[in-house]
């Protein structure tokens, strides 16, 4: 699989670099790039974070990601170049927690293959999530394909529907 490159990444010894992810994906014959990276954000639910904890069943995370690319390149074509590299240990606010790059001829491939991957992982990877609160209290996250949408959400993506705005 010379097209793909993926890594779960312990971040006691390194950090995830989008860098990295665009540099692999780089192709004097592509015109479209596209990323998706995912940071440690301060608030999740109403909850203020300090921090989040990955946990990974590695061997099993990987052949996942395999699979998903694989998916990825049969619908958008063997041109298709992609990164991804999800964190393992405890993450600060703002730390990178996963990163898609994919590289293809066309913007369109290339929007929709990053979509497709980094929803693949997020809803069907062994990954797991322990987010940190200020209050000393932490949790493990029920996971993003079994939360309800917020409110706040379900309003942006009416707004992004496809249809022109003006």
């Amino acid at each position: 699989m010379g097209n793909f490159l993926r890594r779960i990444v312990d971040v006691e010894h390194e950090c995830i670099d989008p860098a990295a992810a665009l540099e692999f994906v780089a192709d004097p014959a592509f015109g479209g790039f596209a990323m998706f990276v995912g940071r440690v954000r301060e608030q999740n639910q109403g909850r203020a974070v300090t921090g989040v904890s990955y946990d990974v069943f590695e061997q099993l995370a990987l052949v996942g990601f395999d699979d998903i690319m694989r998916r990825a390149q049969e619908q958008f074509g063997p041109r298709l170049k992609i990164y991804l590299a999800h964190a393992r240990g405890r993450l600060g606010i703002g730390d990178v927690a996963v990163v898609v790059a994919v590289g293809t001829p066309h913007r369109d491939e290339a929007f929709r293959a990053c979509r497709q991957v980094i929803e693949a992982v997020k809803h069907g990877s062994p990954i797991w999530k322990q987010e940190h609160y200020v209050d000393g209290s932490s949790e493990w996250s029920e996971g993003c394909s079994l939360c309800e949408p917020h409110e706040q959400d379900s309003r942006a993506e009416s707004r992004h529907d496809g249809h022109a705005h003006g």
